[in-house]
């Protein structure tokens, strides 16, 4: 990934940080809180200007910002003066810390509703049952004895799960193994399978693949394609009886160049057929070389649906709560010792995601900002001290015993929760740093 995408994903996680901070801002400034500083980025401040009591500034480090109120940390000198933050009810501090959270999961929905009111693209796979279509060569699956063709009938303790089912399954569970029941010509029985991490993989892969064909989108009249009969909405599932699913989209093309203009035999599926076809690539000039077309444009078998703004909004609410609901359980898991520190992105991790769905286009980027800004929603609403949850958690305690907490017990959650967050942060950047240098 070239320097330009990656400043495309840095901006992309500042602004979602950006987006929580100014809700801080918003709800502080509504209930007349004094806002000392605004600042897009972290570190040394580089420029800016001052307006009223507020410094808004750039600071050198591009990954976020923050916003600091006046009187907000117990643990320094404060007036007491009535614009302060801990001079105000304990019910406004609790909106001021639940506000970017709360702005971040808006956001999110907002991103989603945006998208899907323009596309939605779903990949067909993931909501059909968990057949296997083929297996990776000395991969996990192979490994455990699974066949192609063989049903996933129950996987962990999700019964008749669908592919997306089996998807999340994996990238939550890390390299635990997995207990699978198998349904084969009629009969049931259990596999044990354990994921292992290959070269230069980010995450555990078991090797076991759905039916993934390449679909036809577009046939250029008069090329050999068109004359060989083949169709937009045509199934590719063979070149030369070696599978797509397991080809590619690259690998294919990289078959038809080598064929050299040779003929090709074609697997192709229709209206639930299949059928095989001969055709020729034919020669041509391309970008001052010489390359070999059949004259069609292909990409992933897709599910799409026309919604208006309501089912939009709609299905932008349930894929964030299906989401959050996905980081819950992966937290859930993290404490029980059942999940990977492996499977979470750090700031690096993040910028590189960012940066590769921005070359996707404006869909696969928006939908990885709202996946963004949702986890950060619910991350910052978590009881952990210096958090958002952790001091409205703390003003609960204050609120049910009707009188402050001490300095000193202040002081010292403060302190656990940094210790927390910061061998958190060591330990998934040493991670992305594993991952995206070493690897």
């Amino acid at each position: 990934m070239n320097v330009f995408w990656m400043l495309v994903g840095v901006l992309v996680l500042g602004l979602m940080v950006l987006v929580h901070e100014w809700g801080h801002f918003v709800v502080a400034r509504l209930f007349g809180i004094r806002v000392q500083t605004f600042s897009i980025g972290f570190g040394p401040r580089l420029l800016g200007w001052k307006r009223g009591q507020t410094d808004y500034r750039l600071s050198a480090i591009p990954l976020g910002g923050y916003v600091s109120l006046a009187g907000e940390n117990p643990l320094l000198e404060r007036t007491g003066a009535p614009d302060e933050f801990l001079s105000r009810p304990r019910w406004q501090r609790a909106v001021v810390y639940l506000a970017g959270p709360t702005v971040n999961i808006v956001m999110a929905v907002l991103l989603l509703w945006i998208l899907f009111s323009f596309s939605y693209q779903r990949a067909a796979y993931v909501d059909e049952p968990a057949q296997i279509h083929s297996v990776l060569p000395d991969s996990a699956a192979a490994q455990a004895g699974i066949l192609p063709g063989d049903v996933i009938v129950q996987l962990g303790k999700k019964r008749n799960p669908i592919w997306e089912d089996v998807q999340v399954e994996i990238a939550l569970g890390g390299e635990e193994p997995l207990t699978v029941r198998i349904s084969r010509a009629g009969e049931e029985f259990e596999l044990v399978v354990q994921p292992k991490l290959g070269e230069g993989q980010d995450m555990p892969v078991v090797g076991w693949m759905p039916y993934l064909p390449l679909v036809i989108t577009e046939v250029e009249p008069g090329m050999p394609a068109d004359a060989a009969g083949l169709k937009a909405g045509d199934e590719i599932a063979a070149l030369e009886e070696e599978s797509t699913t397991q080809l590619g989209a690259s690998g294919f093309v990289e078959q038809i160049q080598s064929s050299q203009g040779a003929p090709l035999r074609l697997t192709v599926r229709r209206a639930g057929e299949e059928f095989e076809i001969e055709v020729s690539a034919q020669e041509r000039e391309w970008r001052g070389r010489t390359a070999y077309f059949l004259g069609i444009q292909i990409g992933p078998r897709v599910t799409s649906v026309e919604l208006n703004l309501l089912d939009a909004l709609k299905t932008s609410v349930a894929e964030n709560a299906r989401m959050a609901g996905l980081l819950y359980e992966l937290i859930r898991r993290l404490f029980a010792g059942r999940a990977s520190l492996q499977a979470v992105q750090g700031p690096i991790g993040i910028v590189n995601l960012s940066g590769q769905a921005a070359q996707l286009g404006w869909g696969p980027l928006m939908h990885l900002m709202a996946i963004i800004s949702v986890n950060l929603g619910i991350l910052n609403l978590l009881p952990i001290p210096i958090l958002d949850g952790g001091h409205i958690a703390m003003l609960g305690i204050e609120g049910i015993r009707r009188r402050d907490l001490s300095l000193r017990v202040k002081e010292r959650f403060l302190q656990l929760g940094f210790m927390l967050l910061m061998l958190l942060f060591v330990v998934v950047m040493y991670n992305d740093v594993m991952r995206y240098f070493f690897r």
